[in-house]
């Protein structure tokens, strides 16, 4: 979708925002219930010096029907935006001017009442959502049936787990007809099943006219249902924009501050090995066997991504040259070895892997200290996060050493497309097609 028409009514405007949290420091007095009475709010005349900046000057546009995503990391202030659009909070300056009415699924739980039952509780929520006693009736059926927790709708809400608050939520939430619904990271709370559910909900609810507001940690998620998508960073806007464009450049940073927390927690480990080495009768840290297991006759000491420069990346452009270099060591000679490397994505999809076995190399002899280098030239890869195993292991399959997620690096790209292969190609038109400019 494109910049939002200015001549049709936005369903969400955002001028100037600014939250500001009270910071309180050791020694500081609780304010009193009779000074927020008086002075209308906590908030009132608070210096930025003396505040936590949730959010500053945040400026957007949703249009009707469109699917708006905001990332960024934890801390940068997602879920204030939300609760501020949702009028949970008020804002410390600027604007917000929301069309219609709105129902939010953004705190697990909110709006419950935990002594009494799931079916008193969508009664409940649903007046507050704006609905009479009747049409809740009406569509009673419909929300117990969507949630699935038909057993339990006589039971106090404390009782229920985490999964089912979310059922109940988003069941009443979706089914009071509302034009702007927020969701936020909640969603991820639910079992694999009822997300796909909310899923085509959520599509059914835009292909209506209706507007979203989403904020998911889950990119792949929030680049494939979002029209255009917010970056926030530290509470500032970093970029609006085509889902593709924003979220290519927050993987790219997220990899690069990744990297450089890497490369000082390697020289960490360096140095506690060194001292380790000075000191005698040491033992090397045990080694978590979920993530690495194998009987040590041979060791991956170390695995990089080098890019097309030669140096150590945690980030390619789909397309790039690319080397996975392993530091390797046997401690005996050893006649019987294979290396092997395999990527995946973080839901465990397979991508590629193979071994030196499968490509008819014969081992002879490895001892002591090697070098083991898979050159990709042109690593054709769609956007994403990658997991990298690699493993040394005997030809029957006993593993020496396999280290499983080893390395993770983001792919981003200029181009658009869907699954995890890139494969170079061209696009050619006959007849009476004619293309405008991009640029």
């Amino acid at each position: 979708m494109s910049e939002p028409n200015p001549a049709i009514r936005p369903a969400i405007q955002v001028t100037g925002l600014v939250k500001l949290y009270r910071r309180t420091a050791p020694g500081d007095q609780l304010r009193t219930l009779k000074s927020a009475l008086v002075e209308r709010s906590l908030t009132k005349n608070l210096k930025r010096e003396e505040a936590i900046v949730a959010l500053d000057g945040v400026d957007f546009t949703v249009a009707p029907g469109e699917a708006f995503g905001v990332v960024g990391g934890n801390g940068s202030g997602k879920s204030t935006l939300l609760k501020l659009v949702a009028g949970m909070l008020k804002p410390s300056a600027g604007r917000i001017e929301v069309a219609g009415r709105v129902a939010a699924m953004i705190e697990l739980g909110a709006g419950f009442h935990p002594e009494i039952s799931g079916r008193e509780n969508v009664f409940i929520n649903g007046a507050v959502l704006g609905l009479s006693r009747r049409e809740i009736q009406r569509r009673y059926d419909d929300i117990v049936q969507f949630s699935g927790l038909a057993d339990f709708m006589e039971e106090p809400v404390k009782n229920y787990s985490s999964g089912m608050y979310v059922r109940l939520g988003f069941a009443v939430a979706v089914h009071t007809d509302p034009d702007v619904l927020l969701v936020d990271e909640v969603l991820a709370v639910g079992d694999e099943a009822f997300a796909h559910r909310c899923l085509r909900r959520i599509e059914e609810f835009l292909a209506t006219g209706r507007t979203l507001l989403f904020v998911s940690h889950s990119l792949d998620l929030v680049e494939g249902l979002c029209d255009r998508v917010l970056w926030l960073e530290g509470g500032r806007q970093r970029l609006v924009g085509e889902p593709r464009r924003v979220i290519d450049a927050y993987r790219q940073e997220v990899a690069e501050l990744e990297g450089e927390a890497h490369r000082a927690a390697k020289e960490r480990r360096e140095e506690r090995a060194e001292r380790r080495q000075a000191q005698e009768g040491t033992t090397p840290e045990a080694t978590d066997a979920t993530l690495r297991w194998g009987s040590g006759e041979a060791e991956i000491a170390e695995l990089r991504l080098l890019g097309p420069d030669g140096a150590e990346r945690y980030h390619l452009n789909s397309g790039e040259d690319a080397v996975f270099e392993l530091k390797v060591r046997a401690a005996q000679p050893l006649a019987d070895f294979v290396f092997g490397i395999a990527l995946s994505t973080p839901r465990g999809h397979e991508v590629w892997g193979t071994n030196t076995d499968l490509e008819g190399y014969v081992p002879t002899r490895f001892e002591g200290e090697a070098t083991v280098r898979i050159t990709c030239p042109a690593l054709r890869l769609a956007p994403g996060e990658y997991k990298v195993d690699v493993a040394v292991h005997s030809r029957e399959g006993a593993p020496y050493d396999y280290r499983k997620q080893a390395l993770t690096f983001t792919v981003t790209a200029r181009t658009g497309g869907v699954g995890v292969y890139f494969p170079d190609h061209r696009w050619e038109f006959g007849g009476g097609i004619e293309w405008g400019s991009t640029g």
